[in-house]
C-alpha cells in the first residue's frame, strides 16, 4: 500500500525528545498527547511473546497503566499469553500513533502486577465485561457461540445482582523495560529514533539514537 510523502504531514518536525534523560517522563508526555490526538484506542498495544518452542507470538492489548516500574496489562493468566509469560516472563511492546507519525516500543523482563493493582483495575470494568472475565476459557477451542453464551448465562447466574469479584486466573503484568525506542517519522524515511537501553531492570539508563 502507498502512502503519501511525510513532508506533508504536519507531525514531520515533532520533537524527538533530545533533552530527555530518563524514558518514563517523555513516554507520559507522548501518551498524553495521543490521548488528545488519537481517535480510538490510545493505549493499544502489539503485545510480544514466544512459545516453549521459541515461535513468536502478538496480539494487541491494551495498556492499562504505566510508571517507572513499567508497563501494565492485565489477561486471563490461563491464555496463550499467560502461559507464554509464565514459561519465559520476558515480552516486548510497540504503540503506534497513526495521527502523531510516532511510535514507541519497549522490551525486557515481565513480572506480576500486585493484586491490589489487579482488584483495583478489574472493580473499574463494566460488570458484563466481569461477567465475561469468568465465562470465557480463553484461547481454548470453542465449539460455536452459543456454547459461550451459555457460558456467560451460567457465571450471571451466579453472582445474580451482587459484586463480580476478580477470577483466581485474571492478573495484571508489568513488563520493566530494558529498552524503550522513540520513533518520529521524517521525510524521505530518515526517521528519528531515539533509544534508552540498561543492562538490568533496576540500573542505570543511557540514550543513544539509531540509524532509521
Amino acid at each position: 500500500m502507498q502512502r503519501s510523502s511525510a513532508t506533508d504531514s504536519p507531525h514531520a518536525a515533532a520533537p524527538s525528545g533530545a533533552g530527555a534523560e530518563e524514558p518514563f517522563t517523555l513516554f507520559s508526555q507522548w501518551f498524553g498527547e495521543a490521548e488528545a490526538a488519537e481517535l480510538n484506542d490510545p493505549n493499544a498495544m502489539a503485545l510480544a511473546t514466544t512459545d516453549a518452542d521459541g515461535l513468536p507470538d502478538v496480539r494487541m492489548v491494551l495498556l492499562k497503566g504505566f510508571d517507572s516500574r513499567g508497563f501494565v496489562f492485565y489477561t486471563n493468566t490461563r491464555s496463550a499469553k499467560g502461559t507464554e509469560l509464565a514459561d519465559a516472563m520476558r515480552a516486548a511492546g510497540v504503540l503506534h500513533w497513526k495521527s502523531l507519525r510516532r511510535q514507541v516500543r519497549f522490551r525486557g523482563p515481565v513480572e506480576p502486577a500486585t493484586d491490589a493493582e489487579a482488584d483495583a483495575y478489574f472493580a473499574s470494568r463494566a460488570r458484563d465485561s466481569r461477567i465475561g472475565a469468568w465465562a470465557s476459557l480463553q484461547s481454548r477451542p470453542l465449539a460455536d457461540r452459543s456454547e459461550l453464551e451459555a457460558a456467560v448465562a451460567r457465571a450471571s447466574a451466579r453472582f445474580g445482582s451482587g459484586e463480580v469479584p476478580r477470577p483466581p486466573h485474571w492478573a495484571g503484568y508489568r513488563i520493566v523495560p530494558v529498552s524503550l525506542e522513540f520513533w518520529t517519522e521524517r521525510p524521505f524515511r530518515l526517521h528519528d529514533r531515539l533509544v534508552f537501553t540498561r543492562e538490568r531492570p533496576d540500573g542505570p539508563w543511557g540514550r543513544g539514537h539509531l540509524y532509521p
